[in-house]
């Protein structure tokens, strides 16, 4: 499978990905013909040899008159251009979806309605080259999955029509939600709400380099010079093993694991502070015995919390345990979507927690509370009201299954 993995080190930008496109194989002349498709007045795309930080890379200008930078459209009308264009399916569903979200997360920024939105700074006619080239382009390089890094957003304030606003500007905060971002001190606007757009429509999941025999690296150079880092994007270009690419449509977020270990510290007190970590908000937590040093027995405690419930977790740890200290780090994860379902049982209702990845379920459980209550109330075996619960999801989504057909 052939795929490409967005190193956004130092933020994302429209023209810095079609540069990191163009500069891993992409021809320019295919960007021109397919844009030329657009047909928008006065602009014209050219790419340049540039060097940020000391390091090679190409950097594309979109030059656009200024007749065309002051256009204002809607979504429907740049929807309607797009479909006009006469491209590929899979070029002009992405980029529709593409600026479908870039225009709900203006709307939800200004509390307007979708078809409300006026595309000035985000949706001029570069941002239309911008997003329409990117999906020529990943299109033209055939890459069948997209992976991306954590993403930097910068700090600071920006300057912008509304005026000045924080960084990360509103309508990237939107887009990013729930993708995973990466510390950053660096001054300025690092991530523009149309990279932003591009990367997280098209991006199936975030976090380091995946296994790849590379075959083409592509340099995508921004406009500005920062000191404190380059201001490129990379794309990595190559084949992973099919086995091993993991399943489209899952979530993904950022956690952090909290360690600590005692070693006088009694069973009931560890025991109790789990408790009290579950109660503050911790995903999950454990004890692991462990022989410590001079061969003293000790107790691993680990903890898996959200980064916004850190300061109530540690506060148990220091509390309960009366550590001296906790070390942590950040992970991040994929996995399955969750829901619940409620299942009709010879021993009462019993709810079904189901694990998917997209619409396809993989993994249904039986949940643990309502089993057990029910086999108290019926004098039973636990694993009787489980193996009920879980027969009766079964036949329930069968039914379903040949309903649908």
């Amino acid at each position: 499978m052939r795929c490409g993995y967005f190193d956004c080190f130092s933020g994302a930008a429209g023209d810095m990905i079609l540069g990191a496109l163009v500069d891993a194989g992409v021809p320019l002349d295919t960007l021109r013909e397919a844009l030329g498709r657009l047909k928008l007045p006065g602009v014209q795309l050219e790419t340049e040899a540039v060097q940020r930080g000391g390091f090679a890379a190409t950097q594309v200008h979109v030059e656009v008159d200024r007749a065309a930078q002051t256009h204002h459209r809607h979504l429907p009308d740049i929807l309607d251009i797009i479909a006009k264009a006469g491209m590929s399916p899979n070029v002009t569903e992405r980029a529709g979806r593409i600026f479908t979200r870039l225009a709900e997360a203006e709307a939800r920024v200004h509390g307007i309605d979708v078809e409300h939105v006026h595309f000035h700074e985000v949706g001029a006619a570069d941002a239309i080259v911008d997003i329409v080239g990117a999906c020529v382009g990943v299109v033209a390089l055939g890459l069948e999955r997209i992976t991306c890094s954590p993403i930097p957003t910068g700090s600071g304030t920006v300057k912008c029509e509304h005026g000045v606003l924080p960084v990360p500007a509103p309508a990237t905060a939107e887009l990013l939600r729930g993708v995973p971002l990466a510390e950053c001190d660096v001054v300025g606007e690092l991530t523009t709400p149309t990279g932003a757009a591009i990367l997280t429509t098209l991006a199936e999941s975030y976090g380091p380099l995946p296994a790849l025999r590379v075959s083409a690296i592509g340099c995508g150079a921004g406009t500005r010079e920062n000191r404190a880092r380059p201001n490129l994007l990379r794309l990595f270009v190559g084949e992973a093993d099919a086995a091993r690419v993991p399943l489209a449509d899952l979530e993904h977020d950022r956690v952090l694991m909290l360690e600590t270990q005692v070693d006088d510290v009694a069973g009931q007190v560890l025991a109790h502070a789990c408790e009290r970590l579950l109660e503050a908000g911790a995903l999950d937590a454990y004890l692991v015995p462990i022989i410590m040093k001079k061969g003293r027995p000790g107790q691993l405690l680990a903890v898996l919390c959200r980064p916004q419930d850190l300061a109530a977790v540690e506060a148990v740890l220091f509390r309960e345990i009366g550590t001296l200290g906790v070390r942590r780090q950040e992970w991040f994860r994929d996995k399955l979507a969750r829901r619940h379902v409620t299942v009709t049982t010879a021993y009462g209702p019993i709810r079904v927690k189901l694990g998917q990845a997209g619409h396809e379920v993989l993994r249904a459980w039986p949940e643990y509370e309502d089993c057990a209550a029910a086999a108290r109330a019926r004098g039973v075996a636990l694993r009787d009201v489980q193996d009920a619960a879980l027969q009766a999801w079964m036949q329930e989504n069968a039914r379903r299954d040949n309903h649908a057909e």
